[in-house]
């Protein structure tokens, strides 16, 4: 069972920076491909960036590439999601996502992040 515990989320001014943690347990961190996805009210949950599990491979989706990185720490177990240039329609809650081979992902309980005008 993987346990993923996300922090790190709160208000920010636009054109502010956050950086947000995501904790996991349960099993070997580098059998884990991990991702950030995030849902903005009244949307659908919808896809961030994605590392791979030996942490040389990202991806990103196109309304964030340039502004947020993606990255992990394999002695802390932790995958962080660097967001840099925050604009009001990054507001979400953000939620991070872990999959090994083609199970069923895990996901965190979410942290939220809101962005000022």
């Amino acid at each position: 069972q993987v346990q993923l515990v996300e922090s790190g989320g709160g208000l920010v001014q636009a054109g502010g920076s956050l950086r947000l943690s995501c904790a996991v347990s349960g099993r070997t961190f580098s059998t884990i491909n991990m991702g950030w996805y995030r849902q903005a009210p009244g949307k659908e949950r919808e896809f961030v960036a994605r590392i791979n599990r030996s942490g040389d491979s990202t991806y990103y989706a196109d309304s964030v590439k340039g502004r947020f990185t993606i990255s992990m720490d394999n002695a802390r177990n932790t995958v962080y999601l660097q967001m840099n240039s925050l604009k009001p329609e990054d507001t979400a809650i953000y939620y991070c996502q872990g999959v090994v081979g083609g199970a069923v992902p895990y996901w965190g309980q979410g942290t939220q992040v809101t962005v000022s005008s």
